[in-house]
């Protein structure tokens, strides 16, 4: 279930509405690759203290705990919401960190690649390396084959296989 943004605004304190406001898409693309790992680390701060108070609320609810104020809480609906809205801020910047180094790796490759392709060509043009070092020059040979050429064609083969497991099948059965 998607939360509005009045229920995220009522849910959330003011340094923490700021907070998820960096989550959102038109900031979160603007976002620094510097700050977002920061980002990150106090909003999922925030979402573990939420979910930790939530269940706190539920236990004195049920009477498993010993009230941290005065009376126990009646109910926890609030906490609840405190703590989606903020795991659904920590999903929100953990996809942006993920797409963000999915493409600095697609940008490494493409640029490894090319650094390759340069230098594969310089060296074509260089003429390759000098005679006496330890590369493979000619590159791999063909090795022949040592077996002699089989005289005895498949089939017969298979007639020969087939005729001895028929005598076998005879023998056995008598």
């Amino acid at each position: 279930m998607s939360i509005s943004k009045k229920q995220e605004a009522r849910a959330l304190s003011a340094d923490e509405k700021d907070l998820v406001a960096k989550s959102h898409f038109p900031r979160l693309a603007e976002l620094p690759d510097e700050e977002l790992p920061s980002v990150l680390k106090l909003v999922r701060e925030r979402r573990d203290r939420a979910r930790t108070q939530a269940r706190q609320r539920r236990r004195e609810m049920r009477g498993k705990s010993a009230p941290k104020g005065a009376t126990p809480s009646a109910a926890d609906e609030g906490s609840r919401v405190k703590a989606a809205v903020l795991s659904a801020a920590v999903k929100r910047l953990n996809g942006e960190a993920e797409r963000r180094r999915r493409m600095t790796a697609r940008t490494s490759l493409v640029d490894s690649a090319r650094t390759a392709l340069r230098l594969k060509q310089q060296n074509e043009d260089g003429g390759g390396a000098p005679f006496n070092s330890r590369h493979a020059h000619a590159g791999m040979r063909k090795v022949s084959n040592r077996r002699p050429d089989d005289l005895v064609r498949p089939m017969e083969k298979g007639r020969l296989r087939k005729a001895g497991s028929v005598a076998q099948a005879k023998r056995d059965a008598r």
